[in-house]
């Protein structure tokens, strides 16, 4: 397994391709996996905007749900935004080991996830919510400042990706509520052309109760995928991968199964925070289903995570 450089922790200029994109993606949950969400900055130079999601959920609460996708694009090598209603800074404290997220905007609260596809040219409709997130996420692995050790950073090997499991901690605003967190998630980041309509795509990451971490990908109609689980001397990857989702109402599954090698997860959903892509040229919509999850392991361990499931136009 290869090690992702430090430097390309920072951004990257892009290719001419008009669906060259970088991104940053992050996502937490609390200890009893009850409570989480995710944040991410896409940057599409070529197309002249960045995207920004912060999505938040809860057990037996609406969702929340920040979606702007055209939020201009910081100049190099600033990863801070700015738009309507909204500011974001990501910083990279130490790189491969800490990086930490501030978020003060306004997003829409609503009891049904699949509100979110319904958005058209006036948007979301719900109530409106403030949103604060102060938080940072700590590589759960080795110390990488000892001269022995390697991060726990799982590069793709196939492409210009890489994934790294954390402990999370800081907090949380959603309106009146504060949420104080010590708990998990996962960070990556990515760049080159990534077609959200091309293909379809199960992404799959969390840890289990007895402190294992994993991660999947699957693309639908391609052989094997991309994961790996957790030892006490890393990260060990490179495991076929399957995932069964159960379709739901809007596409929004109602559970499914993840195998990873020889072990499955069934997953049981604790709250969804969905996003809908348009295509910028033809209007093809994509929906992202993408939910927190606890996890069932077929050799009887439990634990939580995350799932994304991307449902791309057939056709």
């Amino acid at each position: 397994m290869s090690i992702p450089d430090a430097a390309d922790e920072r951004r990257h200029g892009p290719d001419p391709e008009r669906l060259w994109n970088e991104s940053y993606y992050l996502d937490w949950f609390d200890p009893d996996g009850r409570t989480g969400g995710y944040v991410r900055l896409g940057l599409y130079p070529n197309e002249g905007v960045a995207w920004f999601w912060c999505c938040l959920v809860g057990a037996d609460e609406p969702t929340v749900l920040v979606i702007d996708h055209e939020v201009p694009v910081p100049a190099m090598p600033s990863l801070e935004v700015r738009s309507s209603g909204l500011w974001a800074d990501m910083v990279i404290e130490e790189a491969l080991d800490h990086f930490s997220v501030g978020v003060e905007a306004f997003g829409v609260a609503v009891d049904d996830p699949a509100d979110a596809y319904g958005g058209g040219a006036g948007g979301i409709r719900g109530d409106r919510m403030a949103v604060g997130i102060d938080l940072g996420w700590e590589t759960d692995g080795p110390d990488v400042a000892a001269a022995d050790a390697e991060p726990w950073a799982f590069h793709y090997g196939v492409t210009t990706r890489y994934e790294i499991p954390c402990r999370v901690a800081g907090e949380v605003l959603i309106g009146d509520r504060r949420i104080t967190l010590d708990g998990w998630g996962q960070r990556d980041h990515s760049w080159g052309v990534r077609d959200w309509w091309a293909d379809s795509w199960t992404w799959f990451s969390g840890r289990l109760d007895d402190g294992e971490r994993f991660h999947a990908v699957k693309v639908v109609g391609r052989d094997g995928g991309i994961g790996y689980r957790s030892t006490a001397g890393g990260l060990v990857g490179s495991y076929d991968v399957t995932s069964t989702p159960v379709p739901g109402a809007g596409g929004i599954p109602t559970s499914g199964v993840v195998t990873l090698g020889d072990l499955p997860s069934d997953l049981e959903p604790v709250g969804w925070a969905p996003v809908l892509l348009v295509h910028p040229e033809d209007g093809r919509q994509t929906r992202i289903p993408r939910g927190l999850m606890a996890v069932t392991t077929d050799d009887g361990r439990t634990g939580h995570a995350w799932v994304e499931y991307n449902q791309a136009p057939v056709g």
